[in-house]
């Protein structure tokens, strides 16, 4: 998983940057699927850069788009395998990223959506210092194959708060992985919340949205 990533980011109005937020797209898409949600939440996280790195390999089931690992359902074990294996390259991306701007690892959040949820997730917690705050829409917390999250507690370094928002109807990622997933992080003393949006498959609605958007801006203290 050789390489460094790349996508479209989006800097604040101000000129300032005192926070960084990344976006990780989904299976099969890119970073311009999830930029535009930075500028929508720009009033509420002023000074704010937004970043949304393309995942590293090209899609193996789509013609356009990307991945951040390989899924063929096949494997039991393929989603622990994937996030193991792109991890550190995103982590040197977020290296990267927050060294450039000057920032501290507490100005940093991560929002995931479907797979990327799976790689904020897995790289958040294991981060040496923790982001400010991770939000995962319509994904999964990765464990390995029957095991639960004592199994993982040992690699965990951070507790960054966590969101998880999926829709009631997602026939992709059911969701019941919410609440398998707020259940195995609150086991490893991470901090959850969750919000069920009513009538929406696997994709965000606006009322996902503004909770996160709310999420960060709570987190990085700009509302209580």
């Amino acid at each position: 998983m050789a390489g460094e990533l790349n996508g479209p980011r989006l800097e604040p109005s101000s000129g300032q940057v005192k926070r960084l937020v990344v976006f990780l797209h989904g299976y099969g898409a890119d970073g311009n699927d999830l930029i535009e949600i930075g500028r929508a939440r720009e009033p509420m996280l002023p000074d704010t850069a937004f970043v949304a790195p393309h995942a590293p390999e090209p899609c193996g089931q789509a013609p356009v788009g990307r991945q951040w690992f390989t899924l063929t359902f096949r494997s039991p074990n393929e989603r622990w395998t994937g996030v193991n294996k792109a991890r550190p390259t995103l982590d040197q991306f977020l290296d990267a990223e927050l060294t450039r701007r000057k920032l501290p690892p507490s100005a940093l959040a991560l929002v995931g959506f479907s797979q990327g949820t799976m790689m904020a997730l897995h790289t958040g917690l294991r981060r040496p210092a923790p982001p400010a705050a991770i939000v995962g829409y319509s994904g999964v917390f990765v464990l390995p194959d029957g095991a639960n999250a004592e199994t993982v507690k040992g690699e965990i370094k951070s507790k960054p708060p966590v969101l998880l928002v999926h829709g009631d109807q997602d026939d992709l990622i059911p969701a019941q992985a919410l609440f398998l997933g707020a259940q195995e992080l609150a086991a490893l003393e991470v901090p959850v919340e969750w919000h069920l949006s009513p009538g929406i498959g696997h994709g965000i609605d606006q009322e996902g949205l503004r909770h996160g958007g709310e999420f960060l801006a709570r987190r990085f203290g700009l509302r209580s």
